[in-house]
């Protein structure tokens, strides 16, 4: 390899900036792989900053169903929650999920950025590129609780339920198949995340749903009060966003931009990613309209979403059909498990557990269906893959919801998560945050 010096080296060598803008870059010697260290690097970044518009998705969705009362503490939950995940991650997180795992956990400590003008080119594609879309997806984990759990929690004790699943829990799971980890050496596959970050979110969702405790006047003499947004608008921005969101989501978990066989890949996931969603829309359309003789557009908004959760597992290797098939099976969760909670009397306030967590199992499973890993140089019959998917749906499972209603119930009994009835009846926007998004309206 080589070394040569960048434009601001050169310019202030001839006197035109400061030397001390003078940097060194590594290149490898053939061309080409320098190009396919570019496209890598673009990958991860153009991904990244689609996930990242992610977070607006999720702050829109939650804004639009939560009651006008609630609207600005679910849209300073979300700035902060994806504000802290970032910290955290790099805190420790990125380390705990990628270095030096040794099939259980990586190692603690702060991630080590690149320095300026360094390249490491062995890797294929920059580290903190890398660093970035992986943070991302970290985020998304946290986002998928606050929705779930809005109106009746505290600002700083989710804050600090965030800092655990982000630093340490979705971490040490991730670690599992990401870090290459004892699910992966089993065989256990999840392409982009139906379970290492949606049924994660969705585990941890349900335990603070449990353990919490529905809004007040929720459930009544075994009657169910109905609840509805404030903004259906809002709420069918967010799905759009994170719809187009979810293409950096699957495309870029391709991890490779750098061939021809690769950007066809990438393709493919996006098409198979679109018509997953519209799949679950469809189905959920249907379904609402033939149970409940009026189309419910929260329900086509939760499908839409059901759909992109259930083919992340496994966006790559369905053919067209086969996706549609899966998100519209998606669809056909929510549309059942939404009023299953209710009589069950768990108070998910945007669906998000039918959404990422019952269809994150769903898609997880259904891999076995279209790929089936190669372990010791053997591939897995299609059962021994189902086996495999299920022991890491379970084992995630019972790591995430265990240790997350430990959290919550240490945080419940020592500095309280439920605000005082007169501030819920109130709402969080008057009782915590002090700014109403509807100040002509939200008393009415």
């Amino acid at each position: 390899m080589r070394k040569i010096l960048t434009l601001s080296a050169g310019l202030a060598a001839m006197g035109m900036a400061s030397p001390a803008l003078a940097q060194e870059v590594v290149e490898v010697a053939d061309p080409s792989a320098n190009v396919a260290y570019i496209f890598n690097t673009l990958l991860f970044l153009i991904g990244g900053f689609l996930v990242m518009w992610m977070a607006a998705g999720f702050a829109m969705l939650e804004a639009g169903l939560v009651r006008s009362k609630n609207v600005s503490m679910q849209c300073l939950k979300n700035i902060s929650l994806y504000s802290l995940a970032g910290i955290m991650f790099w805190v420790t997180g990125y380390n705990l999920m990628y270095t030096d795992v040794a099939s259980w956990i990586g190692s603690f400590g702060p991630y080590g950025m690149q320095a300026v003008g360094e390249a490491d080119v062995e890797t294929g594609y920059s580290v903190a590129s890398d660093w970035f879309f992986q943070m991302v997806f970290c985020a998304t984990t946290a986002s998928i609780v606050s929705g779930t759990i809005a109106e009746r929690v505290k600002f700083w004790p989710f804050m600090i339920f965030v800092a655990i699943l982000t630093g340490f829990l979705y971490p040490i799971t991730g670690s599992w198949e990401w870090g290459t980890g004892w699910l992966d050496q089993r065989g256990f596959s999840d392409f982009a995340g139906s379970t290492l970050v949606h049924s994660v979110g969705g585990w941890a969702a349900l335990a603070g749903a449990l353990i919490i405790g529905p809004r007040l006047g929720r459930y009544v003499n075994g009657k169910i009060t109905v609840m509805p947004g404030s903004n259906i608008p809002l709420a069918t921005l967010g799905t759009f966003i994170l719809w187009l969101g979810w293409f950096g989501f699957n495309g870029a978990s391709q991890l490779a931009m750098g061939t021809i066989g690769d950007v066809s890949d990438v393709s493919k996931i996006f098409v198979n990613t679109n018509m997953a969603a519209a799949g679950g829309v469809v189905t959920a359309i249907i379904l609402t309209q033939i149970l409940y003789k009026k189309i419910d557009v929260t329900m086509a908004l939760n499908g839409a979403l059901a759909g992109l959760v259930s083919i992340t597992a496994e966006p790559l290797t369905p053919s067209v059909p086969a996706s549609i098939l899966i998100g519209s099976v998606g669809g056909l969760i929510v549309v059942f498990a939404v009023p299953l909670l209710d009589k069950l009397k768990i108070d998910d306030v945007v669906g998000a557990i039918p959404v990422h967590l019952l269809a994150g199992i769903w898609g997880t499973l259904i891999v076995a269906w279209n790929t089936q890993s190669e372990v010791d140089g053997v591939t897995l019959s299609v059962g021994e893959q189902l086996g495999v998917q299920a022991l890491g749906v379970v084992s995630i499972g019972a790591f995430t919801f265990v240790l997350s209603a430990i959290v919550w119930l240490i945080l419940k009994f020592t500095i309280g998560v439920r605000p005082s009835e007169e501030d819920e009846r109130l709402g969080m926007d008057i009782a915590e945050v002090g700014v109403e998004a509807y100040p002509e309206f939200a008393k009415g």
